[in-house]
């Protein structure tokens, strides 16, 4: 018996998915704290694409997949939109909330794709999976208000929502946008072009600032890598590995609730190594919102 035909060996798989992003996601946190979050973006950036093309020349990966010209300046657009302009929101929201508000402000990805598929893709949603946004939606409002959020500023809290639902809608948009690629090419390479894509978008934004050098100082800045490299491995590389194998040897569906779990990780880790308070309205925040999304996205 190869470690491949291991009974539930795509579902361990998908279950450590989870784990190792939220690891992930408390690294680009404490990197927050010091690297701005363009900087942290490239350099995350950067490091995915060197690991993920080591990867491809080491299995003996196309670098230039044979496709349609409109798909490669697809999946190009998709990068600036998902990874340039999302994962740069995320970050900063991920400053102002903290990870704990910030994985439940998360949850309305699923929702935005949902949203997204039925307009673009003609699909359609159920009396269920209506329920299931209004649970996400609550569950938002209930773990942001500002009642129960005193260790957030009213100003932070305020943007902080504003950055992390922009930055779900983004990569909502850039997953639907090249929904129908995603099943006729390889996954790494797909990674690979929208990566390019992010970083050509990055480095444009960044010449347009008057604080560039401060950006790409913290970015080569061996210091800065304590937290900015294991970050950057585990949510850009480990995970995304991980990922692809939950999915090729489990069910899809069974997968994706796995995947879905990383919010609660995130939740805890955040109040053990972030020593964020765990609240009544947060608990029962993550909780409504990881409900919801089983409903969004399983019926």
């Amino acid at each position: 018996m190869t470690i491949l035909t291991w009974p539930y060996f795509g579902e361990i798989m998908a279950f450590f998915t989870a784990i190792f992003w939220a690891m992930a996601v408390i690294f680009f946190k404490k990197s927050g704290e010091t690297v701005h979050p363009i900087g942290l973006n490239i350099f995350k950036g950067l490091l995915s694409l060197i690991l993920v093309g080591l990867t491809m020349w080491l299995a003996g990966n196309e670098f230039l997949f044979d496709c349609p010209r409109d798909d490669y300046l697809m999946l190009l657009l998709s990068g600036v939109i998902g990874i340039g302009l999302a994962d740069t929101f995320f970050f900063h929201s991920l400053n102002l909330l903290g990870a704990g508000l910030s994985a439940i402000v998360d949850c309305m990805y699923s929702p935005f794709v949902i949203s997204l598929s039925m307009i673009f893709l003609g699909e359609s949603m159920s009396a269920v999976q209506i329920l299931g946004v209004f649970l996400i939606i609550v569950a938002v409002l209930t773990a942001t208000h500002p009642k129960h959020s005193a260790h957030v500023s009213r100003k932070n809290l305020i943007w902080g929502m504003f950055w992390g639902i922009t930055a779900m809608g983004c990569m909502a948009i850039s997953i639907v946008m090249v929904k129908p690629i995603l099943h006729k090419a390889p996954l790494l390479w797909i990674t690979q072009i929208r990566t390019i894509g992010g970083l050509v978008s990055l480095a444009i934004i960044v010449g347009l600032l008057k604080d560039k050098r401060r950006i790409l100082k913290s970015v080569f800045s061996a210091r800065e890598w304590k937290y900015m490299f294991p970050a950057s491995f585990l949510g850009n590389y480990v995970s995304l590995i991980l990922w692809m194998a939950g999915m090729k040897y489990a069910q899809a569906s069974t997968a994706a609730a796995l995947n879905q779990t990383s919010n609660v990780f995130i939740f805890v880790f955040a109040a053990i190594f972030l020593k964020e308070a765990i609240t009544r309205e947060k608990t029962i925040g993550i909780t409504l919102a990881l409900i919801g999304v089983l409903l969004v996205t399983f019926t």
